[in-house]
């Protein structure tokens, strides 16, 4: 039933762009006078927050120097979970055709894509709320409640969507436990939805670019009948380009353009 190996990459590719959005993120600190005295870029990593929270918990003191803390903020992100979407799904049965994105001859052929949800969280973690508050507000006005990126689905062909980052809820804790020498964890959560369509394998065809028929009457003797030649104008046109119809009979060739 299934086929051989075929792999476009579309969890992979929609991991990459959502994590895009968020790599140029920083914080500013400015004394008394609005002057800048700190600037730094937030890191941002795939992962689940607990992981990194787990690693501040490894290294709550503040005063032993025996070991690197983990620098904050930062910034992390991870898949939540993944839903067959319904409501955008169309007949199995169709087929979406496409023109090579290196070769305008060749022709592909792709079943029906499989509509799905993904949701990603996105956690940023500071040691004060200042920080934390500086990369919120980077981000949200943004989203109202959605952003929308234009990305290339299958590397091969030349089809593009319009994908929504849609912001759907945030969140924050706050970590109070320990003593004044303990770091502090000030999470802010972010919940966002996209949408991901899951195309099967690509089929390659050639595209016809020249045909002959011969319409013959007279069944009865060999006498030629009518030559119908049907070509593109050049090989180097694309398939929306106009054909010349040539048609040849005994007095000699007329052409029309179509």
């Amino acid at each position: 039933m299934l086929t051989g190996h075929f792999y476009h990459g579309h969890i992979r590719r929609i991991v990459s762009v959502f994590g895009t959005l968020f790599n140029n993120i920083n914080v500013v600190r400015k004394d008394q006078t609005s002057k800048v005295i700190y600037s730094t870029r937030v890191p941002l990593a795939y992962g689940p927050k607990s992981k990194f929270l787990m690693r501040l918990d490894a290294q709550s003191s503040l005063v032993d120097d025996d070991k690197i803390a983990m620098k904050l903020p930062r910034m992390s992100f991870e898949i939540t979970s993944m839903t067959y979407d319904a409501t955008t799904k169309i007949n199995r049965n169709n087929t979406l055709s496409a023109i090579d994105a290196n070769d305008s001859s060749i022709k592909h052929n792709l079943r029906t894509f499989a509509p799905y949800r993904i949701n990603f969280q996105l956690s940023i973690m500071a040691k004060n709320q200042d920080d934390a508050l500086q990369i919120t507000e980077q981000i949200l006005p943004y989203f109202q409640p959605d952003y929308t990126v234009t990305i290339t689905e299958v590397d091969s062909v030349n089809i593009t969507t319009d994908i929504p980052f849609v912001l759907s809820g945030v969140t924050m804790t706050d970590d109070y436990e320990g003593d004044a020498m303990t770091r502090r964890a000030i999470v802010y959560t972010l919940d966002f939805e996209t949408r991901v369509r899951f195309y099967g394998p690509v089929t390659k065809r050639a595209l016809i670019r020249v045909s002959d028929i011969n319409l013959n009457t007279n069944k009865t003797t060999d006498t030629p009948g009518v030559l119908i030649h049907t070509t593109v104008s050049s090989i180097e046109d694309t398939p929306s380009s106009f054909t010349v119809v040539q048609t040849e009979t005994d007095f000699g060739f007329d052409e029309l353009n179509t």
